[in-house]
């Protein structure tokens, strides 16, 4: 098992599939497990979850959301585009 932690930023408020609400602008914190794929001859990971840490509805809470990489990163290039 291994585990990435990464940190994307965002210049404006956007939205994110899984998430209910318009998130802001800011730096999230974002961790992916993978894990060993057996059998094969050189060392590769297959991706078991990724989770994006987000603000709480509620002031000073955080929450962990599941999310799929590839809505994250078609919301980061429509953030990189102005969209």
């Amino acid at each position: 098992m291994s585990t990435r932690n990464e940190t994307v930023s965002f210049s404006k408020p956007f939205l994110l599939k899984g998430v209910d609400r318009i998130l802001p602008a800011g730096n999230y914190r974002v961790v992916t497990d993978e894990e060993l794929i057996e059998g094969i001859s050189f060392p590769a990971y297959r991706r078991i979850s990724t989770l994006i840490f987000v603000p709480g509805v509620s002031g000073g809470s955080i929450e962990m959301i599941p999310i799929d990489p590839l809505d994250l990163r078609m919301a980061l290039d429509r953030d990189a585009v102005g969209l």
